[in-house]
């Protein structure tokens, strides 16, 4: 009854099914692993989110490198902002996805240290590429920011390409060494996405929303999905080989049928 198993079409089926059951187990595990990474890089951009802001200068400094811990975190910072400075960022969208720029404007602390603030975006709507932008100016005179520590922005972290030539005052990436370069001047590592406080008028457009967080449930469903198939490929097999049995068995059925029936004269 089982000798069709030894053929050629079901040796090799089965030979397919045996390797597909454990490689589908791995696929499941990998899909496990990267929602548990996910959810961790969640629960930290959380935490950082919803952290009390502490001064900048505990946290950065002069060519320190922003760490994953310390992304999102909220900080303040005391000075006055140096708009004769500031330059824009190309090619930077807004929440409906407009094509603007963002607004980097150093921020000198009372040591004389400087912060890169990002106050926002703004639209491209001067009368060409290469002019400068009409900007709002920040607040003037001594005060308080607060905002997100952020980490420089890099062509391999962001995909962003590094433009050479470009106009006067306007850059494609916030890195503070390039910046602090520009400014001959010591700058803190990383910089700071303004949340407080607001501008007048609502311009430039403060980076909102909820930045950094993924979507880890999507791979624990991937994984749960990996298993269900790994499941399923068994009972498929055994579904085939009963159906297979059972279609041999009527076919000898009908054939000892036809072999006992008399031949009619």
């Amino acid at each position: 009854m089982y000798r069709f198993l030894l053929t050629r079409q079901w040796v090799i089926l089965t030979v397919v099914a045996i390797a597909l059951i454990p490689t589908m187990i791995r696929l499941g595990f990998w899909q496990m692993h990267r929602y548990e990474e996910r959810s961790a890089r969640n629960a930290l951009v959380s935490a950082a989110l919803d952290s009390k802001p502490v001064p900048v200068e505990r946290l950065t400094s002069p060519g320190h490198t922003v760490t994953t811990e310390q992304r999102y975190r909220n900080v303040t910072a005391t000075g006055r902002f140096a708009p004769e400075r500031e330059v824009v960022v190309r090619r930077r969208v807004d929440d409906s996805g407009e094509v603007g720029f963002h607004v980097l404007t150093p921020f000198v602390l009372t040591d004389g240290r400087i912060v890169l603030v990002n106050r926002g975006w703004i639209p491209a709507d001067g009368p060409t590429q290469t002019a400068f932008p009409k900007i709002p100016p920040p607040p003037a005179g001594r005060l308080t920011v607060t905002g997100r520590l952020m980490p420089d922005e890099t062509t391999a972290a962001s995909g962003i390409k590094e433009v050479k030539g470009l106009p006067d005052r306007q850059i494609m990436l916030i890195n503070s060494e390039q910046q602090a370069r520009r400014l001959g001047a010591p700058v803190v590592g990383g910089y700071l996405a303004l949340s407080a406080p607001h501008p007048k008028g609502g311009s430039p457009e403060l980076i909102g929303g909820t930045p950094g967080m993924e979507d880890s449930a999507l791979n624990y469903a991937y994984a749960i999905q990996w298993w269900l198939f790994a499941a399923c490929v068994p009972v498929g097999w055994a579904v085939m080989a009963r159906r297979e049995i059972r279609d041999r068995t009527q076919q000898a059925a009908r054939e000892t049928a036809e072999e006992s029936t008399p031949a009619t004269v």
